[in-house]
């Protein structure tokens, strides 16, 4: 099992969280820690493997942490969580050998996402004494072949999404009047379930095609999207 320490000042952040690693096959919650201070008291009696590190806390800051961490050569991995997307912090976090960076408020779809991949990377280097090239390219996400000098590099669909279901969603965004629509209005009109266009919807914004509002309100979160009118050409490379 893998062992997590949350390190989260606000009770009910942490109480999600917590909520969102039980949830999870192959990981185990080592603690909660409200401050640095009980972090560390707590990495000093118990092995952690991983750490959802909140940036800012009263008193030392998570940047300060991770920075103490790696020079203090601990054996754990982070990952950062915040509600701040500065890109100096960003890089900072990056450079100090944080594993990935999740900005608040994200879906337990985003947390699942990352805790996977963590897991798969986990397992696969813990139990090697070495990798090839191919296994650590797979790691990273990098893909061995590379088009012809002068060919344009094709563009894949992440996996579990195609281009007939990418098509109809497609054609539901544009026949929408409204300038701002939701899961729900394109779940609607295309015939298709609400979870699964969520996920198109989501890349459809990664890819910068769309553009994504998070609209606070009674009950939870909704997602409000509008197509981006700069840079409705990028889909044609996907359809």
């Amino acid at each position: 099992m893998i062992k997590v320490l949350i390190v989260e000042d606000d009770p009910m952040v942490a109480a999600l969280n917590k909520q969102y690693v039980e949830q999870l096959d192959s990981f185990t919650l080592s603690g909660v820690a409200a401050n640095i201070d009980e972090a560390t008291v707590h990495m000093a009696e118990t092995k952690v493997d991983l750490i959802l590190l909140d940036v800012y806390m009263p008193g030392l800051n998570g940047i300060d942490f991770l920075r103490q961490i790696r020079e203090q050569n601990e054996d754990v991995d982070v990952i950062l969580i915040t509600a701040a997307s500065d890109i100096e912090q960003i890089q900072q976090s990056l450079r100090l050998g944080a594993i990935d960076y999740l900005i608040k408020p994200f879906e337990f779809d985003r947390f699942h996402e990352a805790l996977t991949q963590y897991k798969h990377n986990y397992y696969k280097l813990h139990h090697k004494s070495s990798v090839s090239q191919q296994e650590l390219d797979r790691l990273f996400r990098k893909k061995s072949s590379q088009p012809a000098y002068g060919q344009p590099r094709p563009q894949q669909l992440p996996k579990g999404l195609t281009k007939n279901t990418l098509q109809t969603i497609n054609e539901a965004i544009l026949s929408n009047e409204r300038r701002d629509f939701s899961t729900e209005d394109i779940a609607e009109a295309a015939n298709i379930s609400r979870v699964s266009v969520r996920k198109y919807l989501k890349f459809l914004s990664e890819i910068g095609y769309l553009e994504e509002d998070l609209i606070y309100g009674v009950g939870r979160p909704i997602y409000q999207y509008r197509l981006h009118e700069e840079k409705q050409h990028i889909i044609a490379s996907y359809l």
